[in-house]
């Protein structure tokens, strides 16, 4: 889809298109109505002067003309620049001479089909008749009459037609000049209209701009935004509903971070409250476990399931304080230069899963990392295969120059679509796409902020041909949280 205008063309196009519209029907208009005026006027004036130069030719010395009467009634009714002829039956009057032109021809007025048909038929009847032509390139007005024989008892036609022209080319100047005026009117409205718009949409833009640039702000966590209120139009109404709006969600942000804060201290408080008693439980778990074995079948089997619940609430708490330590901003890297593939190695030989795990571990792979975490990581990753996934489960040692990638697969039916944006929740537990869900559901988080923490990143997808791949990127070289090379 092609991309939409901006608001200031919008409005620039909308004032033009008006400007032009309103400019157009305007001058347009005025012209139409001008130039009817002017050649009406003309028209009027031709016909009057004619029917008045016609009456000083009466009485008529012959009613039955020739060429030379004919040629005197022509030049009784010919105006300046322009000519006229006279014919009764087939006689013409000769050639006149005119002022300022002289057309060719004898008379070529009446030969050339410059007069209509129809104006002859209503000048041959009696009555007069005008229209309006262009003739070598240049508008004429023709008036055609016909002289009339006045009796006392009746009128009657005498036969005699008589034709002049008047060049209209004054008038026509008047009106070229006229649209000329008009189009100089529509372009300095045009013009105008433009600067017009442009300090519109300058006043109407720029509220917008300050509304854009302040939910910018805002939505990047600056609750403090607000827009200054200028006037009491609907851009200010707008203003004020966003001040509004900012201060109710400063205060709800700001309530909902003193809640955040509060929970998480809790959880650390209570983590670090339960860490004493846990210790004194998991000595006495680690005694029954021994003598669960000698114990009546009832009650090492409660023995067995204490020792275990033991573990998984010590557990849990552990990871409850790894992550109020994320929260609080106090985990810190311990780097050293480490052998990946080696350090890979020892994560599955501490928990026996050297046989059970495929690697493909290139040697001579060196970054600096903080191994204890790196080695949470890989735990988490490489358990949760085993435990949910289905064998084979591999581990795979990528490098470049920059950055290493280390890959855990299984092979198992993989993550629904909509469990993958969720997995590294927090207490987020895949029920529905694995067989089992064990644990605290923090393991996951636990290692992407211990990923984050190195500058890297933790991902997971799924494989075409099934199973779940785990992807944890990290810089050859990590850098500290606070700033410098560990």
């Amino acid at each position: 889809m092609a991309p939409s205008l901006g608001l200031r063309v919008r409005l620039l196009s909308a004032f033009a298109l008006l400007c032009v519209v309103t400019a157009a029907a305007v001058s347009g208009g005025s012209y139409v109505l001008a130039r009817n005026a002017i050649l009406q006027r003309a028209q009027d004036a031709a016909v009057q002067a004619m029917k008045d130069r016609l009456e000083t030719l009466f009485p008529l010395r012959n009613p039955a003309p020739g060429p030379d009467e004919l040629a005197v009634i022509a030049a009784a009714v010919t105006d300046r620049c322009g000519f006229a002829v006279a014919a009764y039956r087939e006689a013409r009057s000769p050639h006149v001479p005119l002022g300022c032109r002289r057309p060719d021809g004898n008379p070529p007025i009446l030969d050339t089909g410059v007069i209509s048909a129809e104006m002859r038929r209503v000048v041959a009847g009696g009555g007069i008749a005008w229209q309006r032509v262009v003739w070598r390139g240049e508008p004429f007005l023709i008036i055609g009459t016909a002289l009339l024989i006045v009796e006392p008892d009746r009128t009657k036609v005498s036969g005699i037609e008589v034709y002049a022209a008047r060049s209209l080319l004054p008038e026509q100047r008047s009106i070229d000049e006229l649209a000329s005026s008009a189009w100089l009117t529509g372009g300095a409205s045009l013009a105008f209209a433009v600067v017009l718009a442009l300090l519109a949409t300058r006043g109407v833009l720029r509220p917008v701009r300050e509304l854009g640039r302040a939910a910018r702000l805002l939505g990047a966590g600056e609750m403090r935004t607000r827009i200054t209120v200028r006037g009491s139009d609907e851009l200010a109404e707008v203003a004020r509903t966003f001040n509004t709006t900012a201060a109710e969600l400063e205060r709800h942000v700001k309530q909902l971070r003193e809640m955040e804060a509060d929970a998480r201290r809790f959880v650390a408080d209570v983590s670090h409250e339960l860490r004493t008693p846990l210790a004194a439980l998991a000595a006495v778990a680690d005694v029954l476990e021994e003598e669960a074995a000698r114990l009546p079948e009832p009650a090492g089997r409660a023995a067995r399931l204490v020792s275990q619940e033991t573990l998984n609430l010590t557990g849990l708490v552990n990871d409850l304080i790894e992550i109020s330590r994320f929260d609080s901003g106090v985990a810190a890297l311990a780097l050293n230069e480490v052998d990946v593939a080696e350090l890979v190695r020892a994560t599955l030989r501490a928990r026996g899963w050297s046989e059970a795990v495929r690697t493909e571990l290139p040697a001579t792979v060196t970054a600096r990392l903080d191994p204890r975490r790196v080695d949470v990581i890989l735990a988490n990753l490489v358990g949760n295969a085993l435990r949910h996934g289905e064998p084979p489960v591999s581990v795979r040692l990528r490098a470049d120059q920059h950055w290493i990638a280390l890959e855990v697969r299984d092979h198992g039916p993989g993550l629904a679509e909509a469990v993958l944006p969720q997995v590294f929740d927090r207490f987020y537990k895949a029920d529905t796409a694995r067989a089992r869900s064990e644990g605290s559901g923090l393991g996951l988080a636990i290692a992407r902020e211990n990923a984050r923490l190195h500058r890297g990143d933790l991902t997971v997808t799924n494989a075409p041909d099934g199973g779940a791949v785990f992807t944890l990127r990290l810089p050859r070289l990590a850098h500290d949280p606070d700033g410098g090379p560990g």
